[in-house]
């Protein structure tokens, strides 16, 4: 794609910090499946909630801790160049990254729907700490 964009040359980094969260228990089950083996309210908790993993999984909290360092470490210093940034990750990384980029409490990312493909820009001020989404 960037090939294709004249882009070649925009450097690509992988790495597994920005993995989908490990549902433990319910990997390899379809939210269907899921619901009949555990129970709707059980698989909405394990799957919307903040502090709650599935057995043997990730919690949204888990996966801020391992999202956060690489946000810092890795996406900061080129935003803070003046550089722009294109993440792509899986669903519940990009909420933990919104959690944190949109100050959102616990409560509030469990409202947090991030569609497949959705996009969502942001500009970040000098000092890195105001986050105007665009």
């Amino acid at each position: 794609m960037l090939a294709e964009m004249g882009l070649a040359s925009v450097p690509i980094v992988s790495d597994a910090a920005l993995n989908e969260r490990d549902y433990g228990a319910l990997t390899g089950l379809n939210k269907d499946e899921a619901r009949q083996k555990f129970g709707p309210e059980q698989v909405h908790l394990w799957r919307r909630s903040f502090a709650v993993s599935p057995s043997g999984g990730e919690s949204l909290r888990d996966t801020v801790a391992r999202v956060l360092p690489f946000y810092v470490v890795h996406i900061l210093p080129i935003i803070m160049q003046s550089n722009a940034v294109l993440i792509v990750a899986h669903g519940n990384s990009l909420r933990a990254l919104l959690l944190v980029l949109e100050k959102l409490s616990a409560d509030e990312i469990m409202q947090v729907e991030l569609k497949t493909g959705e996009m969502r820009c942001y500009e970040l001020g000098s000092n890195t700490q105001q986050v105007d989404p665009l």
